[in-house]
């Protein structure tokens, strides 16, 4: 099992310029082993020499001990063999260290060169030994003579070629493998990236969904809920002078509270329920990220498909009408069917623009216009200045002061335009403009 990343880095926990303590362990005993060798070849070194035999085996142990900086220095490892080699010493020292060198990174010329003297070297001297040795048993022409060029090429490749090829093949797997593990880190990067965006567009969905559902919450509560006050209040009026005014009412109320309880049981029902209004079901577990971005995509469906239309609009006024507003509608161009999207919207924008009159003027003349135009829908709830006060009952409607704003998001999110003011008679207009079309965006 191959560590990546920050755990490949911990392993590394050798002395020096090890990475690993056995490969430190590896690299000494080596030293050693060629260190006896070379030691005990140069005895021989030095009785042909002419030298002392301490100096001789002093002399190859330094050079065999050389096989400790195998990895930290290469190249001087096998100039140091190729050096030692007319000396007849060194065999263990050149082969590894022809290893190490084709394993290392350095540039393949350098490998080639290197091991070109090392070949060259080794040929020469197996030569020279050949024919001396050849030369020593005292026969003209020395027997074999002729096969002294094939036994020096055969040795020289033999000692060269194989840990050369070895260590090219080593090198070549470690850099796959360091390559293999720079790629899992750079992939475990990119899933992490994409985890984190997959929670905030998750953490986002969530958050439109909730300004979503807080809309129609708003939508519905305040509309039915500000009519049952007007009526409560008209009730309350009357009760004494009308008993039948009050008793109609009073059946006004009720149907208002009902409508209002089917439709937030309506709303709460898709946050409990999947497509098709079937209970969802427990499946296996799922990133919590898909979960939170998969619910909000339902809920906003739901929500959009089981919302009011536009053909729900003479309904919308009658209940003001009913609740003693002067409500005036005029519908203009030939109605179509539109986006779920728009017709929700520029029904909420009516709705709310009532709600408004009858918070802030009550007893108003009111204006409702719809436009079907060719690419576009406009609607526009204008009310008069309200009457004289004290001549009305006070409802007493509370304001939150979102009413606007959330029209306002509405509208500009399916690209529209939205405009809400004050008239210079004295009364109050909110006028929108939606498309016919909901963007590919929106």
């Amino acid at each position: 099992m191959t560590t990546t990343g920050d755990d490949h880095t911990a392993a590394l926990t050798g002395p020096w310029w090890w990475e690993r303590r056995r490969g430190a362990a590896l690299d000494v005993g080596l030293a050693a082993v060629s260190a006896a060798e070379c030691g005990a070849e140069g005895i021989a070194f030095a009785r042909d020499a002419g030298l002392p035999t301490a100096v001789g085996v002093g002399f190859g142990v330094l050079a065999g001990a050389a096989l400790l900086f195998r990895r930290r220095w290469p190249v001087a490892v096998v100039l140091i063999s190729i050096a030692i080699t007319p000396a007849q010493m060194g065999f263990l020292l050149t082969i590894v260290g022809l290893y190490s060198l084709a394993a290392s990174e350095l540039p393949r010329r350098i490998t080639g060169a290197l091991a070109g003297m090392s070949m060259a070297g080794t040929l020469i001297v197996t030569m020279v030994r050949a024919s001396r040795d050849l030369a020593e048993e005292g026969t003209h022409p020395p027997i074999g003579s002729e096969y002294v060029p094939f036994f020096a090429v055969a040795a020289a490749i033999g000692v060269t070629a194989p840990p050369v090829l070895l260590g090219l093949y080593v090198g070549a797997r470690r850099r796959l493998m360091e390559s293999l593990r720079e790629r899992a880190d750079d992939l475990e990067r990119e899933l992490q990236l994409l985890a984190e965006r997959a929670e905030e567009r998750a953490e986002w969905a969530r958050n439109e969904e909730r300004t979503r559902i807080a809309r129609e919450m708003h939508d519905v509560v305040a509309h039915r809920v500000s009519l049952m006050v007007v009526h409560a209040a008209a009730l309350q009026a009357v009760a004494r002078k009308d008993p039948e005014k009050a008793v109609r009412n009073a059946a006004l109320v009720g149907d208002m509270g009902r409508q209002a309880l089917t439709e937030l049981r309506e709303m709460l029902g898709v946050l409990r329920t999947g497509d098709g209004g079937k209970a969802v079901k427990p499946v296996e577990p799922v990133p919590l990220a898909a979960v939170g971005y998969a619910a909000a995509v339902a809920a906003s469906r739901a929500v959009d498909e089981d919302g009011p239309c536009l053909a729900e609009l003479d309904e919308l006024v009658g209940q003001s009408r009913a609740a003693g507003m002067a409500v005036d509608l005029s519908v203009e161009g030939e109605p179509r069917g539109y986006a779920a999207d728009v017709e929700q919207t520029a029904y909420r924008v009516v709705q709310e623009a009532l709600t408004n009159v009858h918070k802030h003027a009550a007893g108003a003349k009111t204006y409702v216009r719809l436009a079907h135009r060719a690419a576009e829908i406009a609607m526009q709830v204008e009310n008069e200045p309200p009457p004289e006060a004290g001549s009305t009952a006070d409802a007493r409607l509370p304001s939150g002061g979102n009413g606007l704003v959330g029209m306002k998001e509405r509208v500009t999110g399916l690209g529209g335009v939205f405009v809400s003011g004050p008239t210079d008679g004295g009364g109050f207009r909110v006028s929108a403009v939606l498309p016919a079309a909901v963007p590919s965006g929106g």
